[in-house]
C-alpha cells in the first residue's frame, strides 16, 4: 500500500494554517462587528459569577470545605459544580485562594450565627 500517510509529514501541526487564518480573520470582524450590549452583558454576568463565587469562597472557608458544607445542607452536585466554576474562573481551588485585604473571623461568625439558635437560649 503506497497510500501511508506517516511519510507524508506535515510541515508542523497546524498544516498549512488555512483554519488558523480564516478562524483568526472571522473573530477580528465578529469582534469589530459586535454590539455594545453583548460587552454590557458580559459584564453584567461576569460580576454576577464573581458575587457568587466570592460567597462560594467564604461559605467554604467559614464552614471547613466541602465537608462542612455538605454538614450545612449543601447538596454534593451544587458543591462540586461552584467548585468547578471557581476554578474556572480564579484558576486555582479555593482553599488555595486568597482574596487581598479580606480576612475572615471564623470564631466571630459562629459565636454570633450560633447565639441564636433555640439550643442556645436559656
Amino acid at each position: 500500500m503506497d497510500d501511508d500517510l506517516r511519510k507524508q509529514r506535515s510541515e508542523s501541526a497546524e498544516g498549512q494554517g488555512r483554519a488558523r487564518r480564516a478562524w483568526e480573520a472571522y473573530a477580528r470582524e465578529a469582534n469589530e462587528r459586535r454590539p455594545e450590549w453583548v460587552d454590557q452583558a458580559i459584564k453584567r454576568l461576569a460580576g454576577n459569577w464573581t458575587a457568587d463565587l466570592m460567597g462560594f469562597w467564604m461559605s467554604w472557608h467559614l464552614h471547613g470545605g466541602f465537608e462542612g458544607l455538605e454538614k450545612a445542607g449543601w447538596h454534593r452536585a451544587t458543591i462540586f459544580r461552584k467548585l468547578k466554576k471557581f476554578r474556572m474562573v480564579f484558576k486555582v481551588h479555593p482553599d488555595e485562594y486568597s482574596v487581598v485585604g479580606v480576612t475572615l473571623d471564623r470564631q466571630a461568625f459562629w459565636d454570633h450565627y450560633l447565639k441564636d439558635r433555640p439550643e442556645n437560649q436559656e
